[in-house]
C-alpha cells in the first residue's frame, strides 16, 4: 500500500487573491456536504499568516470548486497570543458547530517566535468563525516551558484526544535559534478544557529532529498517525528539509514509529521534489486522501495524494 501523488491541487501562481502573497501551508480537511473543505494559512504582505480556506469536489479533490478570496480569522488583540497571525491545524463537528484549532503566533525577541494553541467556533459549516477565547486552551507550562503547536483533535465515545507538538529547546545553529519539539498526547471530557501529563508519543530518532503536525485515524484494530520530521541543519529545503513519518497504536497514548509504512517520498515533482511536510489524512467515502505542502514549507500551495 502507498499514496498515489494527485499533483499541486491548489496552486498560488494560478490564482490572484489580492490578500494572499505566498504560501498555502497546513491544509486542514473537513468534509462539508458535497465537497471537503481544505483550510490553509497564508501569509500576507507584512509575512503575517492568516487562515482562508479553498473548496475541493468530494469525489475528485484535485478539482477545485471555490476558492474563499479573504481571511476567515481576523489577528488577535495587541497582545495576545495570536497578534502575530495562526495557523489552522485540526477541524472538528462538535454538534452543530465546528471547531477549529490553530496554532496562534507571537514574535518574540530572544527567539524568533512562541506558539500556542487557539479555538475558534463556526456556527455557518464551517465558512467564518469566531475566537471561543482571546487566550489560548493550551499554552507552555511547568513541565512543558517551550511551546506547544499543530493540534490533532478526535472525539470517540464522549473523549476527546489531542495530539500536538510541545518544543524541548531551542538550538543555536550558525547563531540562529533552531526549535526543537515532538509530539505529545492530552485529552479532554469537552474538547475545550483539556488535561496532559507530559505523554510523549513520537520520540526523537536523532537528539537534533523535530517532529509535528500529527493526523490520526481510527481503524478498527487500532490508529494510524502520519507526521513530519525534520533536522536542525539545512531543513529550508535542504537535504535536512521535512518528510512524512508514519507510527500506530492501539492506545491513543502509546504508539510505535515506523517511518518506512509512510507511503510516500519526495520525487521529481518540482513542487515537492525537496521536502513533503504537514500532512493531514482524511477518509471519505471508502477513500483516504493525504493533503500535504511541498517545498518551501508550502510557498507554492499544497497537493494531495490517494492511498492505494
Amino acid at each position: 500500500m502507498a499514496w498515489k501523488k494527485l499533483g499541486l491541487i491548489f496552486d498560488l501562481t494560478k490564482h490572484n487573491i489580492p490578500w494572499l502573497k505566498s504560501h498555502a501551508m497546513v491544509p486542514t480537511p473537513l468534509v462539508i456536504h458535497d465537497r471537503i473543505r481544505v483550510y490553509f494559512s497564508g501569509r500576507d504582505a507584512n509575512g503575517v499568516s492568516r487562515i482562508s480556506f479553498v473548496d475541493v469536489q468530494r469525489d475528485d479533490p484535485s478539482r477545485i470548486i471555490y476558492i474563499h478570496d479573504r481571511p476567515i480569522l481576523s489577528v488577535g488583540k495587541l497582545g495576545t497570543c495570536d497578534d502575530s497571525g495562526s495557523i489552522a491545524t485540526c477541524a472538528v463537528r462538535a454538534g452543530h458547530q465546528v471547531y477549529l484549532y490553530y496554532t496562534a503566533y507571537n514574535r518574540r525577541v530572544t527567539v524568533p517566535y512562541s506558539n500556542s494553541i487557539g479555538l475558534a467556533v463556526s456556527n455557518d459549516e464551517g465558512r467564518s468563525f469566531e475566537r471561543m477565547y482571546d487566550g489560548p486552551i493550551l499554552d507552555r507550562n511547568c513541565t512543558e516551558p517551550y511551546f506547544v503547536i499543530s493540534p490533532w483533535v478526535l472525539c470517540e465515545d464522549g473523549r476527546w484526544h489531542m495530539w500536538y507538538a510541545s518544543a524541548t529547546g531551542w538550538l543555536l545553529v550558525e547563531g540562529r535559534p533552531e526549535s526543537l519539539y515532538h509530539i505529545k498526547y492530552a485529552t479532554s471530557e469537552d474538547g475545550v478544557l483539556w488535561h496532559r501529563d507530559n505523554v510523549s508519543c513520537i520520540l526523537p530518532l536523532a537528539p537534533e529532529e523535530a517532529n509535528a503536525r500529527p493526523t490520526v485515524v481510527k481503524e478498527a484494530d487500532g490508529y494510524r498517525m502520519w507526521f513530519c520530521y525534520r533536522g536542525s541543519h539545512e531543513f529550508r529545503d535542504g537535504p535536512d528539509s521535512y518528510r512524512i513519518g508514519f507510527a500506530e497504536a492501539n492506545t491513543p497514548e502509546e504508539w510505535t514509529r515506523c517511518d518506512a509504512k509512510a507511503g510516500i517520498s519526495c520525487g521529481t515533482n518540482e513542487w515537492d521534489s525537496r521536502m513533503q511536510a504537514y500532512p493531514a489524512v482524511i477518509d471519505v467515502d471508502g477513500n483516504r486522501y493525504m493533503f500535504y505542502n511541498g517545498n518551501g514549507f508550502g510557498v507554492q500551495g499544497f497537493g494531495c495524494a490517494i492511498w492505494e
